[in-house]
């Protein structure tokens, strides 16, 4: 596969990473651990380089499951992983028990960063994100302990998730910003306006994260599927079955892209990510071989100006229903 790298740093990564959450979190029970680890090491195998954890996922389950898998391949990869919650045995991010407040004062960090270290199995942790941005501690004082822990050799990289432009801008003054990873696809365009010129002037990558809008965009969701109550998107407005409903000529354009290229709506879905920057790297997450291999697809498709032209002009005249977080969680997003 080939390679890319985030923004103007010297992180170079495989074109299409791999989002693990999935494997442990927030779709329904965790997946089988020796299964993920087979899948993982595929992935590997594959030519993927760069694979996304937090220890919210679980929490911390999914760390060790990356840490135990990827320990061969340690001088391969490149993990990025997330902080900024304060995290206990009855806490869950979804929101479903009592969700954890956010935590990014600089103590809790470096202690976040600790317990990463020994979850990973790793002496340095490539790319370190603030998960969500903490409105209590200055964003100056979270790039401060970053700062600190890439000089004390405990981390390479600092990244933000979700963050908006003033705030990428104050972090990237203290301490320069390697990546955003911001929910970005077909059906959530709302980082164009502000944040990518932001991220294109500052030479900052982006990593879209559910870049195949939760597994709607392969067009294997329809208004008639269910989601058990173990699965986040049982909670998403942007998933009830009006909802689905409304949004399936997006799915009608993927198609019919597709057929044209011999390629699936989800390949089209992550080609078109990847002709919009030479730095946006998209995560798309998954648990099972055949899916991996359609993604890793994608990056042979091909996309004219042409193709280009029709997905923008029909997608305009599509207006996505449902927002993409019940309010609790959206307002955690945009800070």
């Amino acid at each position: 596969m080939q390679k890319r790298k985030l923004g103007k740093s010297n992180l170079e990564v495989s074109t299409l990473g791999l989002g693990c959450m999935g494997m442990s979190f927030s779709y329904g029970p965790p997946k089988d651990k020796q299964e993920m680890i087979a899948l993982l090491r595929a992935a590997v195998e594959r030519g993927v380089t760069f694979f996304d954890t937090a220890e919210v996922y679980g929490p911390f389950i999914n760390e060790e499951l990356i840490g135990e898998a990827l320990a061969p391949f340690r001088e391969q990869v490149v993990i990025a992983t997330k902080f900024g919650f304060d995290l206990g045995p009855n806490l869950d991010f979804r929101g479903t028990k009592s969700a954890p407040g956010l935590n990014s004062r600089p103590e809790h960090v470096k202690l976040a960063a600790e317990g990463s270290l020994k979850r990973l199995k790793v002496e340095t942790i490539d790319l370190l994100y603030q998960h969500r941005v903490d409105p209590n501690v200055p964003i100056e004082d979270v790039a401060g302990a970053v700062k600190e822990l890439i000089q004390a050799g405990k981390v390479r990289h600092f990244g933000l998730s979700e963050a908006g432009a003033r705030t990428i801008r104050r972090a990237h003054a203290v301490l320069p910003i390697t990546a955003l990873q911001s929910e970005y696809s077909l059906w959530t365009r709302t980082p164009e306006k502000e944040v990518i010129p932001t991220l294109e002037e500052l030479g900052i990558g982006l990593v879209p994260y559910s870049p195949l809008g939760r597994g709607f965009l392969t067009g294997k969701i329809g208004e008639n599927t269910t989601f058990d109550s173990s699965d986040f998107r049982s909670s998403l407005p942007r998933f009830t079955p009006e909802a689905l409903k409304a949004n399936q000529s997006l799915i009608d354009l993927l198609a019919k892209i597709g057929e044209r290229k011999k390629a699936t709506p989800a390949q089209i879905a992550l080609a078109w990510l990847l002709v919009q920057k030479p730095w946006i790297v998209p995560i798309p997450g998954t648990t099972k071989l055949h899916r991996l291999d359609e993604n890793i697809g994608a990056a042979s498709v091909e996309l004219t100006p042409g193709d280009l032209r029709e997905i923008d002009i029909a997608s305009s005249k599509i207006t996505v229903q449902g927002a993409r977080y019940p309010e609790k969680l959206e307002q955690l997003t945009g800070r």
